[in-house]
């Protein structure tokens, strides 16, 4: 049976590593490289040319313009085309400033060929893709829209405040209640959605529209 192709494009500075990843999506038969750019502004001017692309794996950090703006104007100019973003670090600001800009999720890049193709089916199919951050119930929520959990106006707040820079201790402090009420906010949460990690509390706030982006 004939798989759909899935058009994608590659965003980053490193030109070994872009074409080495291109070669080796291009050996999945549902994956089609439209084309590589070195940075957002290269994409700029190639996307125009090519504007059938479905998902662009975005790197982070690159010279001219990086992936946290290039994400802004794609989602701005071509809202339809997903976003996944490539990271060497499991770098929690980076990964949930890229979310905010408009990813619908991240790779690292030492993950295998075959973790990248699951990512970007699911991604293409669902519009976002999380992975080890979250299981689960929480899955099931995302999914469906229907098992939704309650939370108190304190842990909204303390939600919201975790999509910033700030320290656990700044939040504490902004709150005007002590760093361990904080400890017990995160914790609830991470029981409630079945979450390990501060990213992944963002992550479900961004898509269920808790967090004000």
């Amino acid at each position: 049976m004939q798989h759909p192709n899935i058009s994608i494009a590659i965003v980053d500075d490193h030109t070994l590593f872009r074409s080495g990843l291109a070669s080796l999506l291009e050996e999945f038969d549902e994956i089609e490289v439209m084309f590589e750019a070195m940075n957002g502004i290269d994409l700029q001017t190639k996307i125009s040319q090519q504007p059938g692309v479905q998902l662009i794996l975005m790197d982070i950090n690159m010279p001219v313009m990086d992936g946290f703006a290039t994400t802004k104007w794609i989602k701005a100019n071509y809202p339809d085309v997903h976003i996944l973003a490539l990271s060497m670090l499991e770098d929690e600001k980076a990964i949930i400033g890229m979310l905010k800009a408009g990813a619908g999720g991240y790779m690292l890049k030492e993950s295998t060929p075959a973790d990248l193709l699951t990512a970007i089916k699911v991604i293409v199919s669902k519009g976002f893709y999380v992975n080890e951050l979250v299981s689960g119930r929480l899955l099931v929520a995302l999914k469906e829209g229907n098992v939704k959990p309650t939370f108190s106006d304190r842990e909204l707040t303390f939600l919201q405040y975790c999509s910033t820079e700030l320290t656990y201790k700044e939040i504490a402090d902004l709150m005007n209640v002590s760093p361990r009420t904080v400890d017990n906010y995160r914790e609830s949460l991470f029981a409630k959605l079945n979450i390990k990690s501060r990213t992944g509390l963002v992550v479900y706030g961004i898509k269920n529209n808790l967090i004000n982006i």
